[in-house]
């Protein structure tokens, strides 16, 4: 018991969280980041997760709500992601709301995407194909659409946003072409 005798075994670490799937109950809590908390690293759960510091890292999570105050530097994947503060860095989603005091610098992958009037957003939306039944993620890859060529118009009274290389005629996408165009000279 108290021998001088070693043995040496090797150190233990977790599991890793793609390795141990767990139900996650449906009256837990989210797990919190506070506003006066910083963390710096990537966050994972299988849960949700609420912040409401600051985060310099990736997270992906169930649920993610980012709250008004909040900033977040890194990649964000999850099923259900809403947006309140500010965001640098691609947002992946099955459903992504971004709130009226949304600030979101960054591309966004989703199957459902709704945008508060007053949100900001610079990048691009892109909406992805449901997963397949079976699938290993429950994200699914993003389908390609600018390798697929759009169909020609079948009347030339409907405008064309082929000249503005805009692939979605937005207000949002159509306020930027603008404003591009008047800082050109245009």
């Amino acid at each position: 018991m108290f021998s001088k005798a070693k043995t040496k075994t090797a150190p233990t670490t977790g599991p890793k969280m793609s390795e141990t799937p767990r139900a996650v109950p449906k009256n837990a809590m989210p797990s919190i980041i506070s506003a006066d908390l910083t963390i710096t690293g990537d966050l994972m759960s299988i849960g949700d997760i609420q912040v409401e510091g600051t985060v310099e890292g990736d997270i992906e999570s169930r649920t993610l709500t980012i709250g008004e105050a909040a900033q977040v530097r890194g990649a964000i994947t999850g099923e259900t992601i809403r947006v309140c503060g500010s965001v640098t860095g691609q947002i992946k989603g099955t459903s992504v709301t971004l709130a009226k005091t949304a600030k979101v610098n960054g591309d966004i992958l989703h199957q459902s995407l709704s945008i508060e009037d007053g949100a900001f957003l610079d990048g691009h939306c892109r909406r992805m194909e449901q997963s397949a039944p079976g699938a290993d993620s429950n994200i699914a890859s993003v389908k390609d659409r600018s390798a697929t060529p759009a169909p020609a118009a079948k009347s030339e009274s409907k405008p064309s946003n082929a000249d503005s290389g805009a692939s979605y005629a937005s207000p949002l996408t159509a306020t930027r072409n603008e404003g591009a165009a008047r800082a050109a000279g245009a």
